[in-house]
């Protein structure tokens, strides 16, 4: 068992469904619209230390990226990426709030991003 793919590959498997490329790493050149699971600071929460278990709080954000090339309509492609994953997202996460929409070029592009923070847990 790993984060990686009890948490992270997971996670990714069950927004399957939303109209996006969904990564669970960080991309170098995401193709829009997409959702990136990425850590988030802090990354690992320690709940519980013993000798055979493990318990961690997971925070991640699913950073949402659309195309940016008109305010209005970028805005609202944004706002139905986010709609739809927070519709998607699978029982066990909290989900916390989301940040303000900005401007990030990647590579040559530019995108109009929003994160979405959220958390779960792990135990090992």
């Amino acid at each position: 068992m790993s984060i990686a793919t009890e948490v992270r590959a997971a996670l990714k498997t069950s927004l399957a469904s939303v109209s996006a490329n969904i990564y669970d790493h960080v991309p170098e050149n995401p193709i829009v619209p997409h959702v990136s699971i990425v850590p988030d600071d802090p990354y690992l929460q320690i709940e519980t230390v013993g000798k055979s278990t493990l318990r961690l709080r997971v925070n991640m954000v699913l950073a949402c990226g659309v195309n940016y090339a008109s305010n209005a309509a970028s805005l609202e492609n944004l706002e139905a990426l986010i709609v739809s994953v927070l519709a998607n997202m699978p029982s066990g996460y909290i989900v916390g709030e989301v940040n303000r929409p900005t401007v990030t070029q990647v590579g040559s592009s530019n995108q109009l991003v929003a994160d979405i923070r959220i958390s779960t847990y792990f135990q090992n």
